[in-house]
């Protein structure tokens, strides 16, 4: 492991890009999550990817690229959509949006599971940019971990997931948003553009909404069928323990002999779960205070603390499902099993 800090950066870099040159894997820090990064233009490295994740083939990749500029080496935008890009991307990039667009020939078909679209952004963690910056070509890189399992948010979680099976992992700090990336498909229609929403995120609907109308997918069960784009799969993101989402507290029946774990929004009496039962282990996303920025950001290391906890189960309060709320909730429900 090698620990990208200011003093050396330039050493950490250097690491990344030889490895990536060499057609290796490779855990970089985002600003969302933890990424496995390989050349997205090479087929063998990118197969590298699935195989430590144990990912499925039908499940496609994002593709990071080093300039809102770079967009246009994998992507085929349409000239009735540029416009719809350019906005999105001036508004967002670097930062964590996703964009689904027509890809180009030289995107391998392995990065996008045989589809005719790649899912591409551009991170604003500064490791992650000086990486591509320097590497000059687009990175594959889904988040860095078991496929279906939690998402890391720090290096540790990608190390307990990853260590001796990656040749590398670049350690730069705590992630800072906490959740995936929002990823949109742009849809050019007279009038508003449509901005299919297929996973929120950071990114919220509010803010999509200044460039074009949002539109959320039909709910519908996505299994063993190539899914549109990344995190689009009925379970996901999910602990080993069993993790069941409850809108109200009565809801929760406890079974004699069972320990539980009580993942709470903000450790409030009032909100009917903290007395509900005399949990094993409370883990808060905000506490007191409900603050669902700091709730995103805690979500994936407070599912991990009480995965490891030993647990029977862990019960989940919910969060307001307004702004960045939106996509915590997505992120329970699919690491629900009810």
């Amino acid at each position: 492991m090698v620990v990208a800090d200011p003093e050396n950066m330039s050493e950490a870099v250097a690491a990344a890009v030889a490895e990536l040159n060499a057609g290796g894997v490779v855990a970089l820090p985002t600003e969302t999550v933890y990424g496995l990064g390989a050349d997205a233009l090479n087929p063998d490295a990118v197969a590298k990817v699935f195989a430590a994740k144990e990912r499925p083939s039908f499940n496609p990749l994002i593709v990071h690229v080093r300039s809102r500029e770079a967009i246009h080496e994998v992507a085929d935008i349409p000239t009735e959509m540029l416009e719809t890009v350019n906005a999105l991307i001036s508004a967002h990039w670097p930062g964590p949006l996703t964009l689904v667009l027509p890809k180009k020939d030289i995107v391998p078909d392995v990065v996008t599971s045989g589809k005719d679209t790649v899912a591409v952004r551009m991170s604003d963690h500064p490791v992650m940019k000086a990486i591509t910056k320097e590497f000059g070509k687009p990175i594959a890189a889904p988040s860095a971990n078991k496929f279906g399992s939690i998402s890391p948010t720090a290096v540790a979680a990608v190390v307990e997931e990853l260590d001796g099976e990656i040749p590398l992992i670049i350690d730069g700090g705590a992630c800072l948003n906490g959740v995936e990336s929002t990823i949109v498909r742009v849809e050019a229609t007279e009038g508003r553009p449509h901005l299919h929403l297929l996973r929120p995120g950071p990114v919220v609907k509010e803010d999509l909404q200044k460039v074009g109308k949002v539109i959320r997918p039909k709910k519908k069960k996505v299994t063993e069928t190539a899914p549109e784009a990344p995190g689009m799969l009925e379970s996901h993101y999910a602990p080993s323990t069993p993790l069941y989402l409850y809108n109200d507290p009565s809801e929760f029946v406890p079974e004699p002999g069972k320990t539980y774990g009580l993942l709470s929004y903000r450790g409030q009496d009032k909100d009917g779960y903290m007395k509900l039962h005399d949990w094993e282990q409370i883990e808060e996303l905000s506490p007191g205070k409900g603050k669902l920025a700091e709730a995103s950001v805690r979500l994936f290391f407070c599912m991990r603390k009480l995965d490891q906890s030993g647990v029977d189960a862990i019960i989940v309060e919910p969060v307001s499902e307004v702004g960045l709320g939106v996509a915590i909730m997505d992120r329970l429900r699919r690491a629900s099993v009810v």
